[in-house]
């Protein structure tokens, strides 16, 4: 996998999405305990140096912006300026970034640091992403403004310039290295841009992975994603997975991936030994029960660094 070091970062950002909490599940992951021990503890248990840069400083917004598209621009690109910042140092510093989010629109940073990261090198870096939802909108398409929904579209130099253009280049992803494993609740303007960028090959949907099964799509996803030379980034989001297993997210679609499913994407994606960053986003402790998607987050965490059940 690379480094032996991790670099974790909280970013609290929960303003991208349309239900408040996912920037509480920063804490709730990082302080929760998994049989007996917390997270910090539970990676170093499995060879890693562990370093906790603690949370990256989030401009909040004081006005709701209802009818602005995308909504919070200016706070987002003032947040993503200190979130590029933060993940371009433990990449300096050689560790591997494994980052708590935060809604799904902080992917637009980090895999923008990411990205960059990488292209001082001379490389590409590929993407797996783990969603519930293709998050390929733009202000154009989208129904809400949420730029949570966005993300992908960004990345791809789709979407809102000033976005775009963060870090200086675009587009941050070439999009012969994503993959896109477990949509099942696609917008139409996602439709219309996924054909537009002939995505579809590269989108393993609910219906494709009940066809083939998970291990096939996801290993097919690893092949795509692991052909760029700098490896790949995984951004995960947790309502990929079946709300029965993780009921604690703000966007719930029934029919996602189960318990075994998620786990078994994160232990291919850690055998490959490619993953070069790993990040986990959208979970919501307000709409939890039990606890149950905080820990199971944990879990995956661990999953994604090589933990296995032998």
């Amino acid at each position: 996998m690379g480094a032996r070091k991790i670099g974790l970062l909280g970013v609290p950002l929960g303003f991208g999405a349309g239900k408040t909490g996912s920037e509480l599940g920063v804490n709730a992951m990082r302080l929760s305990s998994v049989r007996g021990q917390r997270l910090a503890d539970h990676i170093r248990g499995l060879g890693y140096e562990f370093v906790d840069h603690g949370d990256v400083s989030i401009v909040t917004p004081t006005d709701p912006e209802e009818g602005k598209n995308p909504k919070h621009l200016k706070e987002m690109l003032a947040s993503s300026e200190n979130i590029i910042d933060a993940v371009s140092e433990i990449l300096a510093r050689e560790e591997l970034p494994v980052i708590l989010g935060g809604d799904h629109a902080i992917a637009i940073p980090t895999f923008s640091a990411i990205s960059a990261h990488y292209r001082s090198k001379g490389q590409d870096v590929g993407l797996i992403w783990f969603d519930a939802h293709a998050d390929i909108n733009t202000p154009q398409s989208s129904p809400s403004g949420n730029i949570h929904g966005m993300p992908l579209a960004v990345l791809l130099g789709e979407g809102n310039q000033k976005l775009v253009e963060l870090c200086g280049f675009s587009p941050k992803l070439n999009k012969k290295y994503f993959a896109h494993i477990g949509a099942r609740d696609v917008d139409p303007g996602e439709r219309s841009e996924i054909e537009k960028l002939g995505l579809r090959e590269q989108f393993f949907t609910m219906s494709d992975i009940d066809k083939r099964g998970m291990a096939a799509c996801v290993a097919d996803a690893i092949e795509i994603a692991s052909a760029a030379p700098g490896g790949f980034g995984v951004t995960f989001d947790v309502d990929g997975i079946d709300p029965r297993f993780a009921p604690g997210s703000g966007t719930l679609v029934r029919g996602g991936a189960t318990y075994r499913e998620a786990h078994l994407t994160l232990e291919m994606i850690a055998a490959s030994g490619k993953m070069r960053s790993f990040e986990i986003v959208e979970v919501n402790p307000l709409l939890d029960q039990s606890n149950i998607t905080v820990e199971l987050a944990c879990e995956l965490i661990l999953s994604a660094l090589g933990k296995t059940i032998l």
